[in-house]
């Protein structure tokens, strides 16, 4: 009790030799402890609840009233405690307001690890004094089982049936009165905004334990519920008993409100991987999907985008591809780690990485370009595991070579494109020829060795690649004597070593879906502002040069097909007749050639060459006219202008190399003066014109 409680007065006096005495009646709280020293429980508690009904029955209470019948309840809950007597005992406890962390601390089950050796309480003084000795519940109750039973059961009273099932209701009652107890402070302290009910110890005690409770009874709405609402519950404490009973939808939301990620992940990752079962979490792994999907953190996303890759490939790419956006692009060498984490994950997921690392972030790594290209020869040639379609392909390459005018007419890759069934594996196919196209920063060496054992099957791709690695002959002698497609060779000299047209390829993209890899011959990448890179960007068109050479090795080609590829040869000479040389053309020309096959080519050569020379002729006569009338306009200048010309001493040599000498300074300056001045509006020196009259030996005539 504290100083201010009063103490009780008196009226009579009785006064002594040497002593005063006082009659007083007897306080409230020694008469409790009176009857509780005779074991009259029950007239002690009709006592304390009459004083109660009392300060009930005033306005207001006088705080030492307050204290004196918390003390005598708490005296009261003690002893029926220690009595087994649980349900009084914490209808008592409430009513005298004890600390709820005295009651928890002998429930070692629910104090966990919160209680220091060193913490500390405070309390009634005689309160103290009443504490049960025991260090828990169950050692009170074993300790009542002995003084009530022994040695009247055998073989003792702990081993006993009947007192082991006793043991074990009077547990239940026991946690059924804490449950009751902790519920009522949690109330207490949601409404009270002072006092112990609010203390952030009481609380955090009352909030875990309560917890523990809920989660041992499997009550999955109470732990929701307490969830839902602000609590002080210590995450440590309850993480063990919350997977034990299996109550991991709770333990998630804890773990989302305590801000821990790592843990929260981890979960997720043991019930999508069936460690953990839980069915208020039917779906673990769109719940963790959707959880990354909200958060900006890099290095969060990259950890478990790779684990949700295995799982779920497309998901787990958006993930990594949600990511990159909006950032700078990082260094190549991470994205190599990632592609190798991925890779070992998912395969399928690896691809497609690093398909949007080149395609859409515009990676220029040669080490991912080259990976790419490897990957889509491996896509290409996983496709003949079946072989409907190796046959299908190979039909294709042998029917538009037997077919002179649909060779004629077009190119093998769109005859391939409009009469091949839509597919994933013509998907793969055009999607490989794209790339071998567009990039330039793979080595195309390995690609080459790995088509060249399907050449009959992949010629327009093994010519790709020829071209790239400026092999023309062999890639032209594919296009020609292979495929019979001429355009495509035509193309080829063209572009300068490029087989696939930039039209063609925005037509694929365009058609298949394709457009990503059609932009790599475009250089337009779908929905950006730029353009790719150019070492990305196709050449549009090659110089006169180069065209000149290849056109001229295609014509050689032609010529060595003989008979198979006169209508080529024909073709090529009457749609390229402007960039061949006659001469060279009927050089190469075996003499057995029908003069009508190049009869178009001649007449159209000579035609051209007739016209050059006619062209040549006019231009030359304009040119004339032109000299004379600029002659015209500035004779009379140059006249005026005058010239010196003076005979030099025949019989002095020396003197006439040195006359001839002044002549050229004087002819000098006379040129000197016509530079400087325009042909219309010359000026003579009116000195020098003088001189010129005076002086003997001149002549003004032009020499």
């Amino acid at each position: 009790m504290n100083g201010r409680v009063s103490f009780p007065r008196s009226g009579i006096l009785v006064l002594g030799p040497n002593t005063v005495q006082s009659l007083v009646p007897a306080t409230l709280i020694s008469q409790v402890e009176s009857l509780l020293e005779t074991h009259r429980i029950a007239e002690a508690v009709d006592l304390a609840e009459q004083q109660r009904k009392k300060l009930q029955s005033k306005l207001s209470a006088d705080d030492d009233e307050v204290e004196e019948l918390h003390y005598v309840f708490q005296l009261l809950g003690l002893r029926c405690f220690s009595e087994t007597m649980f349900e009084d005992a914490g209808k008592y406890l409430l009513n005298g307001e004890l600390d709820p962390r005295i009651l928890v601390s002998y429930f070692p089950e629910y104090r966990g690890a919160m209680f220091a050796p060193d913490d500390a309480i405070d309390m009634f003084a005689g309160v103290a004094e009443h504490l049960p000795e025991e260090d828990s519940v169950a050692d009170i109750i074993a300790q009542n089982l002995v003084r009530n039973y022994s040695p009247h059961l055998k073989p003792s009273t702990r081993e006993a049936r009947p007192t082991v099932e006793l043991l074990d209701i009077l547990k239940d009652e026991a946690r059924r009165m804490l449950y009751t107890v902790l519920q009522a402070w949690q109330r207490k302290g949601r409404v009270e905004n002072k006092g112990l009910a609010v203390m952030r110890k009481v609380k955090m005690v009352v909030d875990t334990a309560l917890m523990k409770i809920l989660a041992e009874n499997g009550d999955t709405p109470g732990l929701q519920r307490m969830l839902d609402s602000p609590n002080d519950v210590v995450l440590d404490e309850v993480e063990p008993i919350l997977i034990q009973s299996q109550q991991l939808n709770v333990l998630c939301k804890l773990y989302r409100q305590r801000g821990e990620e790592g843990k929260l992940l981890d979960a997720w990752a043991k019930l999508v991987e069936g460690q953990w079962t839980d069915e208020d979490l039917p779906d673990p792994l769109t719940t963790m999907f959707n959880y990354l999907s909200e958060k900006r953190d890099r290095a969060l996303i990259q950890r478990w985008g790779v684990w949700i890759a295995a799982r779920d490939p497309e998901r787990g790419l958006k993930l990594l591809i949600s990511r990159d956006a909006g950032k700078r692009a990082g260094k190549a060498e991470d994205d190599l780690v990632l592609l190798q984490r991925l890779r070992d994950a998912s395969p399928v997921a690896a691809a497609q990485y690093l398909e949007h690392l080149v395609l859409q972030r515009r990676s220029t790594d040669r080490d991912l370009h080259q990976q790419l290209a490897m990957t889509c020869i491996d896509q290409v040639l996983s496709c003949m595991g079946d072989d409907n379609v190796t046959k299908l392909w190979r039909a294709k390459v042998s029917s538009y070579a037997s077919s002179s005018s649909t060779s004629s007419s077009t190119s093998f890759l769109l005859y391939f494109t409009s009469t091949t069934p839509d597919s994933e594996h013509k998907r793969i196919r055009l999607k490989a020829i794209l790339f071998l196209q567009g990039s330039n920063l793979y080595d195309p060496e390995p690609v080459k060795q790995r088509l060249a054992e399907h050449a009959k099957i992949f010629p327009l791709e093994l010519a790709i690649v020829k071209g790239k690695l400026a092999h023309h002959r062999e890639a032209l002698s594919i296009l020609i004597q292979t495929m019979h497609d001429s355009r495509s060779a035509e193309s080829y000299c063209t572009l300068g070593g490029d087989v696939v047209t930039t039209r063609l390829a925005l037509s694929i993209g365009e058609k298949h879906d394709l457009l990503l890899w059609a932009s790599l011959l475009t250089g337009a990448v779908p929905g950006a502002k730029g353009r790719a890179p150019m070492a990305m960007a196709r050449q549009q068109s090659a110089d006169d040069e180069t065209r000149k050479k290849l056109l001229g090795i295609l014509l050689e080609v032609c010529m060595s097909g003989g008979e198979s590829t006169l209508e080529s040869t024909a073709r090529l000479l009457n749609s390229q007749a402007m960039n061949l040389d006659v001469v060279d053309v009927i050089s190469l020309i075996p003499p057995d050639w029908p003069l009508n096959l190049l009869s178009s080519f001649l007449a159209r050569t000579f035609r051209r060459t007739l016209h050059s020379i006619h062209e040549g002729q006019i231009v030359k006569n304009i040119s004339m006219g032109q000299n004379l009338e600029v002659a015209e306009r500035t004779w009379m200048v140059i006249r005026e202008q005058g010239a010196v010309i003076e005979e030099p001493v025949e019989d002095d040599e020396d003197d006439a190399h040195s006359e001839k000498a002044k002549i050229g300074e004087i002819l000098n300056e006379k040129l000197g003066l016509h530079d400087q001045a325009p042909v219309d509006e010359i000026q003579v020196d009116a000195e020098k014109q003088r001189s010129g009259e005076e002086a003997p030996g001149r002549d003004e005539s032009i020499s």
